[in-house]
């Protein structure tokens, strides 16, 4: 679909359908937009932040059909079709899901702008070893719920979750705390997928 641009140009654009957290969206997007401006200025999920627009701080991260993505790196009209999971659908109102509580416990944020990307990150990371919430988020089960794991679920190294960390930039904390709040998490979802007592801590 073509319509005028603001300087009297074309302006192409494209009908988008995609569910993002569970809910039904259906939208014009314009060719060059960003699945991370088409978020937050479109669709209104703003806890996606736009940081560096290179794909180099990981602020905003989002899971695109269970994948970590930088999303000012995708279009928009990319994400046709797609599962969209952004940070606004870890919490079930105002229960912070296992993975935010765990950050909250272990003072794994300052300023917070880059805390979306870093929840998002893990939950990917999580997801493909298997170690989902023991709770699902609102909008459905996560990607890889209910499906038998292959192999035995693991619980990642701290050398692992270092360098998982390292993708993603935080100038405020030194990345201790997100270390310690990844691992808590790990450690809690590996003993709830084997059926041991565990929590958060």
């Amino acid at each position: 679909m073509k319509g005028e641009g603001e300087a009297g140009g074309v302006m192409d654009r494209h009908q988008v359908r995609l569910r993002v957290n569970g809910t039904e969206h259906e939208l014009l997007v314009e060719a060059r937009r960003t699945l991370a401006d088409m978020l937050r200025h479109d669709l209104g999920y703003t806890g996606t932040n736009v940081g560096c627009e290179h794909g180099i701080c990981g602020a905003c991260t989002v899971r695109l059909d269970d994948a970590p993505v930088r999303s000012c790196l995708v279009f928009g009209v990319q994400a046709d079709g797609a599962e969209v999971r952004t940070v606004e659908g870890l919490a079930d109102g105002d229960d912070l899901s296992d993975l935010q509580q765990a950050f909250r416990d272990h003072h794994a944020l300052q300023c917070g702008f880059c805390t979306p990307g870093f929840l998002m990150l893990a939950e990917a990371y999580f997801a493909e070893r298997g170690l989902v919430p023991p709770v699902p988020p609102p909008g459905g089960p996560p990607p890889g719920a209910g499906e038998e794991p292959t192999g035995a679920v693991e619980e990642p190294t701290e050398a692992e979750i270092r360098e998982l960390a390292a993708s993603n930039l935080c100038r405020c904390t030194g990345y201790q705390g997100i270390v310690a709040a990844m691992l808590a998490t790990a450690r809690a979802r590996r003993a709830a997928a084997r059926g041991e007592p565990g929590s958060v801590r």
